[in-house]
């Protein structure tokens, strides 16, 4: 069933570019039910993953590929790997519903769409390292035309600059990949058999660093970040919904399906070196946040504060510090994507700007009620208040941390107090503002198109699903745990049991 995922993606990428181009409406409800049939494939996986009470890593298929270099196209998926496949799925079908109003090059723009959907799918049910580097490649070519056709203020060089990042990082990755391969002297890239081979500390010294970093790039580590705001702000709505919620994502889940479990002990050698590195960009993302007026940067830098608490909860070595980075990857997803529909689509697309002293004088609340209660909501997720999926991933995440480096997690746990700040501050500008002298609404005030029924459902969507984690954590906890003390992860912490 997970496979179709992967199957059901990219044929519809096909699909679509056989559809007539004047027949917009017909190409949105077609894409709509590809991301739909997606999603579907991937609840139905977790309720059979449940149901058979399945706790480790579950094969999907296994076929060979290149016999001579022991590559398979080799799909399997743990606890982990269906987490994150569900927040794909979800994103994917709030993406096409935020996108429903897209005028130009309709077939093109979903056609590219669903091939990164695609190219996500494979990465988190990939367990040859090859094919996970080939799905890893095919979802960084399809952001880019994403970004270069349809986004906005310097579209150009904001795809071209996560471009270079992302493949920057895909070298570094490689490069390891066949490293450890050739090391190993195993005929096979097969995930499971190269864990299980004793790599020296030696080797592991340089190795897990050159992988790590190659991953977390993409999921914006400091100082790698800077691709990360500017591609999300130039990025059309959908992308940036991607991007943020999902694309962001691959770089963590491999930097812990990956580097931090072929190489244990280079994790135990840096932990605490990149544990730093992840507090400064949660301390510098929301402070910079703070001070920007494009509200889409703002959220650009506040995804870079919030993925710097999922590396610092894989970096604890502790189950419930590694619990709460996977739950923070799916938390952030959900309300990254929420806070870029908002700003990208709500927002800009009726009020054609995105400056918050430009947005303040419009007295947005009045304008748009509907964009201002969702944003009020999404703001208190990001924060991290409690009932909202946020708050229970961080506070595993801050718990994990204390157990091993306590003073770097009363900093980061500073960065959650910026957080706060930045977020109100977008909050009151963009939507709650009283009129400056000289500043006047037009008689009768102003006046956009209405929230749209497809934005309202993709919103909602969102919204009960940061709410519903929130209030019971056990939905994805108890697909994570198992996962966690399962013999491919258990190397990863030292005691701490949930």
């Amino acid at each position: 069933m997970l496979a179709w995922t992967i199957y059901i993606s990219f044929l519809g990428a096909a699909a679509l570019v056989f559809l007539p181009r004047e027949n917009a409406r017909l190409i949105r409800w077609v894409s709509l039910v590809i991301a739909l049939a997606g999603l579907l494939c991937g609840v139905a996986a977790i309720c059979q993953y449940q149901t058979n009470g399945s706790s480790g890593v579950v094969e999907i298929l296994n076929i060979p590929w290149i016999k001579d270099l022991g590559i398979s196209f080799y799909l399997a998926a743990d606890g982990i790997s269906l987490t994150l496949v569900l927040l794909t799925g979800i994103a994917a079908v709030c993406g096409v519903l935020f996108s429903w109003n897209i005028e130009h090059r309709v077939k093109e723009f979903f056609a590219f769409y669903f091939a990164l959907i695609g190219g996500v799918y494979g990465v988190f049910l990939s367990f040859d390292l090859f094919l996970l580097f080939v799905f890893y490649e095919i979802a960084i070519v399809p952001k880019y035309f994403l970004i270069a056709i349809w986004g906005s203020k310097r579209r150009e060089y904001g795809a071209m600059k996560l471009a270079i990042y992302s493949f920057v990082g895909s070298a570094m990755v490689l490069i390891g990949i066949i490293a450890a391969y050739i090391v190993s002297g195993s005929s096979s890239f097969n995930l499971l058999e190269l864990a299980s081979y004793p790599f020296s500390e030696t080797f592991q010294a340089w190795a897990f660093p050159l992988v790590f970093i190659g991953f977390a790039i993409l999921a914006g580590l400091w100082p790698f970040h800077t691709w990360a705001p500017m591609g999300h702000s130039a990025a059309p709505t959908a992308a940036s919904m991607l991007l943020a919620g999902v694309v962001m994502k691959l770089g963590a889940y491999g930097a812990l399906r990956v580097a931090m479990t072929l190489f244990p002990l280079g994790l135990e050698r840096w932990h605490n070196e990149i544990a730093l590195l992840a507090v400064i960009g949660i301390v510098y993302g929301a402070t910079v946040a703070l001070i920007q007026r494009d509200f889409k940067f703002v959220i650009g830098y506040s995804s870079v504060s919030h993925m710097g608490f999922v590396l610092l909860g894989l970096m604890t070595l502790t189950q419930i510090g590694l619990s709460g980075a996977v739950l923070q990857m799916f938390s952030h997803g959900i309300i990254a994507g929420l806070l870029f529909g908002v700003v990208g689509r709500m927002v800009y697309e009726r009020a054609h700007t995105r400056d918050l002293d430009e947005l303040q004088p419009m007295n947005l609340s009045k304008a748009l009620p509907f964009a201002a209660v969702t944003f009020v909501i999404a703001s208190a997720a990001s924060m991290g208040l409690p009932g909202f999926s946020g708050f229970v991933a961080e506070l595993q995440v801050l718990i994990g941390a204390w157990q091993t480096f306590p003073g770097l997690t009363i900093i980061a746990a500073a960065g959650i107090v910026i957080g706060a700040a930045f977020m109100l501050r977008a909050l009151i500008k963009a939507f709650f503002a009283e009129n400056e002298p000289g500043k006047t609404q037009p008689a009768g005030g102003l006046h956009f198109e209405a929230i749209s029924i497809p934005e309202r459902v993709g919103a909602v969507v969102l919204l009960t699903t940061t709410v519903a984690i929130g209030l019971w954590p056990k939905l994805l906890l108890d697909l994570i745990n198992p996962a966690l003390n399962s013999p491919l992860m258990q190397p990863l912490w030292k005691g701490a049991a949930l």
